[in-house]
């Protein structure tokens, strides 16, 4: 199923993972995906490393859930240090599998694996060569803060904008405050968007690992969610349940606020979204 036919009916909850690299990890997301499939979530994304790092990993996971599961995947594809040829063989693999759904990505390949830029200069070229590969329905990623490597404010609005318009729907960067999302719809507005944007969530259950991820990415971590977790000191489940509550408030506001619905970053663990989805009443099922 197409994820702009799932948006078109109304709100989603989706889950994010990312291809195991051991067996060990192997082992966890199989886990999670066992105990996550129950909730019934409207669609599912598996991550794709810059470069094609994990691209038959990724296939793997996107094809498995398809064909073993009763989730719709989608998957994520970046098109750093690829050239036009590899991308739409990639692409046209998916389609030959039935998968229906891509997030289209620039990306940045890792230093080590000694790859130049690729031949498509921007997301939007991959969203173009997406279409012209198959019938697909295709997202975008948007950075509610400002994507890291924009010069500007306006000249990052811009560009932002012009990504949604080509696209069907975009699935942000998480964040921490409902006005971060808020003032980026009504910058949207103001450029005549119209396509979905599902926000990115980011339960914080491990101080040090999130603020880490949060600095890669350009998000702020508000001193005020950071002090509210810090006064549990090194009581890490006490940490866990703020970490849990402080979400479960942002989802509630984000919802009050008229989000289409929620994307989890689950880390390929559950426990956190099954605690938030019940803490905000969701049943299973109606996700979707």
């Amino acid at each position: 199923m197409k994820i702009s036919d799932i948006l078109s009916r109304g709100r989603s909850f989706s889950f994010e993972f990312f291809p195991p690299k051991t067996p060990a990890a192997e082992v966890q997301l199989e886990q999670a995906l066992l105990e996550l499939e129950p909730l019934g979530p409207s669609f599912v994304s598996v991550t794709y490393g810059a470069g094609g790092s994990t691209r038959e990993r990724t296939h793997e996971v996107v094809v498995g859930i398809l064909t073993r599961t009763s989730m719709t995947p989608m998957a994520h594809l970046t098109c750093a240090g690829h050239t036009r040829a590899e991308l739409r063989g990639i692409v046209g693999r998916y389609r030959d599998a039935g998968v229906e759904n891509i997030l289209a990505l620039h990306g940045d390949p890792p230093a080590e694996l000694g790859l130049g830029p690729g031949e498509l200069a921007y997301a939007t070229d991959l969203v173009e060569l997406v279409r012209d590969t198959g019938d697909f329905s295709v997202g975008v990623a948007v950075h509610p803060e400002g994507h890291p490597a924009s010069p500007d404010r306006a000249t990052d609005r811009r560009n932002q904008a012009h990504k949604l318009h080509l696209a069907d729907f975009g699935v942000s960067q998480f964040f921490f405050r409902v006005s971060d999302y808020t003032a980026f719809m009504d910058d949207m507005a103001a450029y005549d968007v119209t396509a979905p944007v599902l926000p990115g969530i980011m339960p914080v259950t491990n101080v040090a690992s999130v603020a880490r991820m949060a600095a890669m990415s350009g998000a702020a971590f508000p001193p005020e969610l950071e002090a509210r977790l810090a006064r549990h000191g090194d009581d890490a489940e006490a940490v866990r349940r703020e970490g849990i509550d402080a979400a479960t408030e942002l989802c509630q506001g984000l919802l009050d606020a008229g989000a289409p619905g929620l994307h989890f970053y689950t880390l390929n663990r559950s426990h956190a979204t099954r605690d938030i989805y019940a803490n905000l009443g969701l049943a299973a099922g109606g996700a979707g």
